[in-house]
Protein backbone atom coordinates (compact mmCIF):
# COMPACT_ATOMS: atom_id res chain seq x y z
CA UNK A 1 0.00 0.00 0.00
CA UNK A 2 1.39 3.57 -0.73
CA UNK A 3 1.86 5.73 2.20
CA UNK A 4 4.00 8.92 3.53
CA UNK A 5 7.53 8.24 4.80
CA UNK A 6 8.14 9.47 7.90
CA UNK A 7 9.36 12.64 6.51
CA UNK A 8 6.24 12.52 3.98
CA UNK A 9 7.56 10.95 1.48
CA UNK A 10 6.06 8.08 -0.85
CA UNK A 11 7.28 5.03 0.56
CA UNK A 12 5.51 1.10 0.07
CA UNK A 13 5.29 0.18 3.26
CA UNK A 14 2.54 -0.86 5.69
CA UNK A 15 -0.21 2.05 6.54
CA UNK A 16 0.45 3.80 9.78
CA UNK A 17 -2.09 4.30 12.69
CA UNK A 18 -3.40 7.96 12.47
CA UNK A 19 -1.60 9.67 14.87
CA UNK A 20 -3.64 12.16 17.42
CA UNK A 21 -1.88 15.75 17.95
CA UNK A 22 0.72 15.90 20.38
CA UNK A 23 -0.09 18.36 23.45
CA UNK A 24 2.94 20.79 24.02
CA UNK A 25 4.89 19.85 27.05
CA UNK A 26 6.23 22.21 28.67
CA UNK A 27 7.58 25.90 27.84
CA UNK A 28 5.94 28.73 25.69
CA UNK A 29 2.46 28.43 25.33
CA UNK A 30 2.45 30.23 21.58
CA UNK A 31 5.50 29.01 19.50
CA UNK A 32 7.17 31.69 16.88
CA UNK A 33 5.33 29.71 14.47
CA UNK A 34 2.03 30.09 15.84
CA UNK A 35 2.28 33.54 16.22
CA UNK A 36 3.72 34.50 12.59
CA UNK A 37 0.72 32.58 11.36
CA UNK A 38 -1.04 35.59 12.22
CA UNK A 39 0.93 37.87 10.41
CA UNK A 40 -0.60 39.48 7.13
CA UNK A 41 1.71 37.13 4.08
CA UNK A 42 2.87 40.04 2.90
CA UNK A 43 5.56 41.03 6.12
CA UNK A 44 5.91 37.49 6.56
CA UNK A 45 9.92 37.40 5.65
CA UNK A 46 10.61 40.04 7.92
CA UNK A 47 8.37 38.94 11.06
CA UNK A 48 9.51 35.74 10.65
CA UNK A 49 13.20 37.22 10.85
CA UNK A 50 12.43 39.64 14.00
CA UNK A 51 10.39 36.86 15.62
CA UNK A 52 13.54 34.03 15.32
CA UNK A 53 15.96 36.83 16.57
CA UNK A 54 14.26 37.63 19.71
CA UNK A 55 13.56 34.01 20.60
CA UNK A 56 17.19 32.99 19.67
CA UNK A 57 18.26 35.87 21.78
CA UNK A 58 16.56 34.75 24.83
CA UNK A 59 17.61 31.61 24.50
CA UNK A 60 21.13 32.72 24.74
CA UNK A 61 20.18 35.28 27.65
CA UNK A 62 18.49 32.13 29.43
CA UNK A 63 21.52 29.79 29.28
CA UNK A 64 23.93 32.45 30.41
CA UNK A 65 25.32 31.11 33.82
CA UNK A 66 23.40 27.85 33.79
CA UNK A 67 25.85 25.23 35.25
CA UNK A 68 24.30 22.14 35.14
CA UNK A 69 23.43 20.43 31.12
CA UNK A 70 20.02 18.80 32.41
CA UNK A 71 19.25 22.56 33.05
CA UNK A 72 20.54 23.70 29.42
CA UNK A 73 18.96 20.69 28.14
CA UNK A 74 15.49 22.20 28.99
CA UNK A 75 16.28 25.29 28.30
CA UNK A 76 16.72 24.12 24.80
CA UNK A 77 13.92 21.89 24.27
CA UNK A 78 11.45 25.26 25.60
CA UNK A 79 13.55 26.53 22.43
CA UNK A 80 12.53 23.81 20.05
CA UNK A 81 8.81 24.43 20.69
CA UNK A 82 9.23 27.80 18.72
CA UNK A 83 9.70 25.30 15.77
CA UNK A 84 7.11 23.28 16.52
CA UNK A 85 9.51 20.52 17.71
CA UNK A 86 8.34 18.96 21.09
CA UNK A 87 11.48 16.32 20.64
CA UNK A 88 15.17 16.68 20.37
CA UNK A 89 17.70 13.94 21.38
CA UNK A 90 21.49 15.10 21.79
CA UNK A 91 24.55 11.91 21.63
CA UNK A 92 28.11 12.14 21.50
CA UNK A 93 30.00 9.39 19.49
CA UNK A 94 33.83 8.46 18.91
CA UNK A 95 35.25 8.11 15.12
CA UNK A 96 34.62 3.92 15.49
CA UNK A 97 31.39 3.60 17.35
CA UNK A 98 28.69 2.38 15.43
CA UNK A 99 26.15 3.26 18.10
CA UNK A 100 25.34 5.39 20.31
CA UNK A 101 26.85 3.51 23.52
CA UNK A 102 28.29 6.21 25.49
CA UNK A 103 31.94 6.78 25.63
CA UNK A 104 33.75 7.17 28.93
CA UNK A 105 34.37 11.19 29.96
CA UNK A 106 31.61 12.28 26.92
CA UNK A 107 29.05 14.03 27.95
CA UNK A 108 26.07 12.31 28.82
CA UNK A 109 23.21 11.16 25.96
CA UNK A 110 20.28 13.18 26.54
CA UNK A 111 16.63 13.39 24.92
CA UNK A 112 13.36 13.52 25.50
CA UNK A 113 11.21 11.40 23.25
CA UNK A 114 8.35 9.27 24.31
CA UNK A 115 9.53 6.18 26.76
CA UNK A 116 7.81 3.95 24.29
CA UNK A 117 9.94 4.86 21.20
CA UNK A 118 13.85 5.00 23.05
CA UNK A 119 13.06 1.04 24.36
CA UNK A 120 11.75 -0.20 20.82
CA UNK A 121 14.77 2.36 19.59
CA UNK A 122 17.91 0.09 21.41
CA UNK A 123 15.46 -2.89 22.14
CA UNK A 124 16.05 -3.39 17.94
CA UNK A 125 19.18 -2.30 17.98
CA UNK A 126 18.55 1.13 15.53
CA UNK A 127 21.32 2.55 17.22
CA UNK A 128 23.66 0.48 15.01
CA UNK A 129 21.92 1.50 11.99
CA UNK A 130 20.30 4.56 12.24
CA UNK A 131 20.41 6.83 9.26
CA UNK A 132 21.35 9.75 10.35
CA UNK A 133 24.58 8.74 12.11
CA UNK A 134 26.35 7.40 8.93
CA UNK A 135 25.13 10.41 7.13
CA UNK A 136 26.49 12.68 10.64
CA UNK A 137 29.78 11.39 9.70
CA UNK A 138 30.28 12.51 6.57
CA UNK A 139 28.29 16.46 6.83
CA UNK A 140 29.48 19.20 8.94
CA UNK A 141 25.57 21.34 8.19
CA UNK A 142 22.53 20.06 9.38
CA UNK A 143 19.94 17.87 7.33
CA UNK A 144 16.63 17.06 6.71
CA UNK A 145 15.37 13.58 7.43
CA UNK A 146 13.75 13.16 4.28
CA UNK A 147 16.99 14.02 2.49
CA UNK A 148 18.06 10.37 4.36
CA UNK A 149 14.77 9.32 3.58
CA UNK A 150 15.02 9.51 -0.40
CA UNK A 151 18.70 9.04 -0.72
CA UNK A 152 19.49 5.93 -2.73
CA UNK A 153 21.85 4.49 -0.89
CA UNK A 154 19.92 4.49 2.33
CA UNK A 155 18.84 1.04 2.63
CA UNK A 156 15.31 -0.99 3.10
CA UNK A 157 16.30 -1.57 6.88
CA UNK A 158 17.47 2.42 7.37
CA UNK A 159 14.46 3.64 6.05
CA UNK A 160 12.47 1.04 8.17
CA UNK A 161 13.83 3.94 11.91
CA UNK A 162 12.00 6.71 10.14
CA UNK A 163 8.94 4.39 9.24
CA UNK A 164 8.73 3.27 12.78
CA UNK A 165 9.87 6.61 14.53
CA UNK A 166 6.95 8.13 12.94
CA UNK A 167 4.25 5.64 14.12
CA UNK A 168 5.51 6.72 17.53
CA UNK A 169 4.98 10.48 16.39
CA UNK A 170 8.25 11.59 15.45
CA UNK A 171 7.20 12.11 11.36
CA UNK A 172 9.78 14.42 10.40
CA UNK A 173 13.02 16.47 11.96
CA UNK A 174 16.57 17.16 10.89
CA UNK A 175 19.68 16.45 12.37
CA UNK A 176 22.58 18.55 13.00
CA UNK A 177 26.90 17.25 13.16
CA UNK A 178 28.61 18.63 15.52
CA UNK A 179 32.01 17.52 15.05
CA UNK A 180 34.96 18.07 17.72
CA UNK A 181 38.65 17.05 18.33
CA UNK A 182 40.07 13.59 17.52
CA UNK A 183 37.55 12.56 15.02
CA UNK A 184 34.83 12.54 17.67
CA UNK A 185 31.11 14.30 16.96
CA UNK A 186 27.95 14.79 18.61
CA UNK A 187 24.69 14.48 17.10
CA UNK A 188 21.19 16.69 18.30
CA UNK A 189 18.32 15.90 16.86
CA UNK A 190 14.89 18.24 16.38
CA UNK A 191 11.22 16.27 15.92
CA UNK A 192 8.22 16.96 14.60
CA UNK A 193 4.62 15.40 15.36
CA UNK A 194 3.56 15.84 12.00
CA UNK A 195 4.81 15.30 7.99
CA UNK A 196 6.41 18.48 6.83
CA UNK A 197 9.64 20.41 5.92
CA UNK A 198 11.77 22.28 7.95
CA UNK A 199 12.59 25.85 6.49
CA UNK A 200 15.80 27.13 5.91
CA UNK A 201 15.57 29.89 8.88
CA UNK A 202 14.72 27.67 11.22
CA UNK A 203 17.07 25.15 10.67
CA UNK A 204 20.14 27.97 10.71
CA UNK A 205 18.23 29.12 14.42
CA UNK A 206 18.04 25.51 15.54
CA UNK A 207 21.56 24.35 14.38
CA UNK A 208 22.67 27.68 16.06
CA UNK A 209 21.14 26.80 19.46
CA UNK A 210 22.33 23.23 19.16
CA UNK A 211 25.75 24.02 18.77
CA UNK A 212 25.92 26.54 21.34
CA UNK A 213 24.51 23.63 23.66
CA UNK A 214 27.26 21.00 22.72
CA UNK A 215 29.84 23.51 23.36
CA UNK A 216 28.57 24.01 27.05
CA UNK A 217 28.05 20.58 27.80
CA UNK A 218 31.10 19.62 26.89
CA UNK A 219 32.68 22.01 28.55
CA UNK A 220 30.99 20.87 31.38
CA UNK A 221 32.64 17.27 31.04
CA UNK A 222 35.87 18.77 30.74
CA UNK A 223 36.11 20.64 33.74
CA UNK A 224 34.23 17.98 35.84
CA UNK A 225 35.77 14.67 34.48
CA UNK A 226 33.74 11.61 34.67
CA UNK A 227 32.60 12.33 37.86
CA UNK A 228 31.65 10.41 40.94
CA UNK A 229 30.12 6.77 39.72
CA UNK A 230 27.20 6.31 41.67
CA UNK A 231 26.84 3.41 43.91
CA UNK A 232 24.36 0.56 42.81
CA UNK A 233 23.28 -2.36 44.66
CA UNK A 234 23.77 -5.75 42.84
CA UNK A 235 19.81 -6.20 42.28
CA UNK A 236 19.87 -2.68 40.77
CA UNK A 237 22.95 -3.74 38.41
CA UNK A 238 21.44 -6.58 37.75
CA UNK A 239 17.63 -4.81 36.53
CA UNK A 240 19.10 -1.57 34.84
CA UNK A 241 21.78 -4.05 32.34
CA UNK A 242 18.52 -6.15 31.58
CA UNK A 243 16.64 -2.71 30.57
CA UNK A 244 19.74 -1.43 28.59
CA UNK A 245 19.34 -4.86 26.72
CA UNK A 246 15.79 -4.03 25.74
CA UNK A 247 13.62 -5.81 28.25
CA UNK A 248 10.30 -5.00 29.75
CA UNK A 249 9.87 -4.66 33.37
CA UNK A 250 7.67 -7.69 32.85
CA UNK A 251 10.21 -9.40 30.88
CA UNK A 252 12.89 -8.49 33.67
CA UNK A 253 10.76 -9.61 36.58
CA UNK A 254 10.18 -12.84 34.82
CA UNK A 255 13.98 -13.60 34.28
CA UNK A 256 15.27 -12.42 37.71
CA UNK A 257 12.71 -13.98 39.39
CA UNK A 258 10.69 -11.06 40.88
CA UNK A 259 7.61 -9.19 40.57
CA UNK A 260 7.27 -6.15 38.13
CA UNK A 261 6.41 -3.65 41.26
CA UNK A 262 10.00 -4.89 42.84
CA UNK A 263 11.57 -4.21 39.36
CA UNK A 264 10.32 -0.42 39.24
CA UNK A 265 11.46 -0.08 42.63
CA UNK A 266 14.88 -1.11 41.47
CA UNK A 267 15.09 0.99 38.35
CA UNK A 268 12.99 4.19 39.68
CA UNK A 269 16.25 3.77 42.57
CA UNK A 270 18.96 3.43 39.58
CA UNK A 271 17.55 6.82 37.99
CA UNK A 272 17.12 8.95 41.25
CA UNK A 273 21.20 7.87 41.66
CA UNK A 274 21.54 8.94 37.76
CA UNK A 275 19.46 11.57 37.46
CA UNK A 276 17.87 10.49 34.84
CA UNK A 277 14.54 11.37 33.49
CA UNK A 278 14.16 8.01 31.91
CA UNK A 279 14.68 4.20 32.58
CA UNK A 280 16.83 4.65 29.36
CA UNK A 281 18.39 7.42 29.88
CA UNK A 282 19.91 5.46 32.98
CA UNK A 283 20.95 2.52 31.35
CA UNK A 284 23.11 4.64 29.01
CA UNK A 285 24.81 6.43 31.85
CA UNK A 286 25.24 3.31 33.93
CA UNK A 287 26.88 2.18 30.53
CA UNK A 288 28.95 5.04 30.43
CA UNK A 289 30.14 5.04 33.76
CA UNK A 290 31.28 1.53 33.31
CA UNK A 291 28.78 -0.10 36.30
CA UNK A 292 27.17 -2.43 34.12
CA UNK A 293 28.78 -4.04 30.02
CA UNK A 294 26.64 -5.22 27.57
Amino acid sequence: MKTRSANGYGAETMERPRMTPVSQPRGLSTSVSDQLSLVPAMHFPEAAREAFALEFGRFLDQTDGVAKSDHLFDLLSDFALNFDCPWIAYGSLAPDQKGLKPVRGDPAVMLNYPHEWQERYFEMGYDRIDPTIKRSRRRAEAFRWSEVYNDESTTEDERRVFDEAATFGLRSGISVPLHGPDGRFAIMNFAQAWDGEFQNRAITYLQLAALHFHLRVTKFAISSGIGETPNLSPREKECILWTAKGKSSWEIGQIVGISVDTVNFHIKNVMRKMDAASRTAAAIKALKFGIIEL
